[in-house]
């Protein structure tokens, strides 16, 4: 067993006690594997292993790495999960079977007119900025059910969950608890929540999805040039 297959299959572990902790079936969580400055090679250990659903943080990345991935590798389920620019949705669309990070009515307008000409429809999900910090993307919690609904009854974008990404300095349960009431009252079902440090909180909390790179592919090597 590969470093990476022994990590994953660590994780998956404890995902399942997380799961069961709180009276979950562990089958109920996804791990998106975070596959972000890893190259072809390394991602392919973690196919070996049996791994199928991964997420890239920059279309242009992507776009250099997972077609070849898809031709040689059968179902693949890849996740945009860092800012996307408008000028980047055609790519994406192309690239990604779900776009985690839905989060200002300029991109989703421009999802929703490229979903028409593609006929192409990636799931999305509202990135919601729990923190409310003025660095980070996302739609403020205030803003949330509003956005939710213009997404989804006006544009007809198929809005399928949450995201998001507590403050660093912050308990994240605080900010895993807002997302999953923001869900609730909208009836969305997923929750992309958790990273490598905070997981386990998450799932206590309702995650459908963690998003985990460090802990399965260890410290990652400087990203590439934009």
């Amino acid at each position: 067993m590969s470093d990476i297959a022994a990590r994953l299959s660590g994780i998956k572990e404890r995902i399942g006690y997380a799961a069961k902790d709180v009276g979950r079936d562990p089958s109920d969580v996804t791990l998106v594997a975070v596959t972000k400055t890893h190259d072809a090679d390394t991602i392919a250990r973690a196919l070996q292993a049996g791994h199928r659903i991964f997420g890239e943080n920059r279309v242009q990345e992507a776009a250099a790495k997972w077609p070849a991935l898809r031709s040689s590798w059968p179902g693949i389920e890849l996740h945009l999960i860092g800012p996307l620019q408008t000028n980047k949705v055609r790519d994406a669309i192309a690239l990604f079977d779900v776009i985690e990070t839905v989060d200002r009515p300029k991109l989703a307008q421009a999802l929703a007119a490229e979903m028409a000409r593609s006929a192409r429809r990636a799931a999305c999900y509202i990135q919601v900025n729990t923190g409310e910090e003025p660095q980070k993307a996302g739609v403020l919690p205030s803003d949330a059910d509003e956005f939710i609904a213009h997404c989804r009854d006006e544009l007809k974008l198929p809005i399928a969950g949450l995201m998001c990404i507590p403050p660093l300095d912050e308990e994240p349960s605080l900010h895993f608890a807002l997302l999953g009431e923001i869900a609730r009252r909208n009836g969305l079902e997923i929750l992309s929540m958790g990273m490598s440090g905070d997981y386990e909180i998450a799932i206590r909390q309702g995650a459908t999805h963690v998003r985990i790179g460090t802990a399965i592919f260890g410290a990652r090597p400087a990203a590439p040039p934009a």
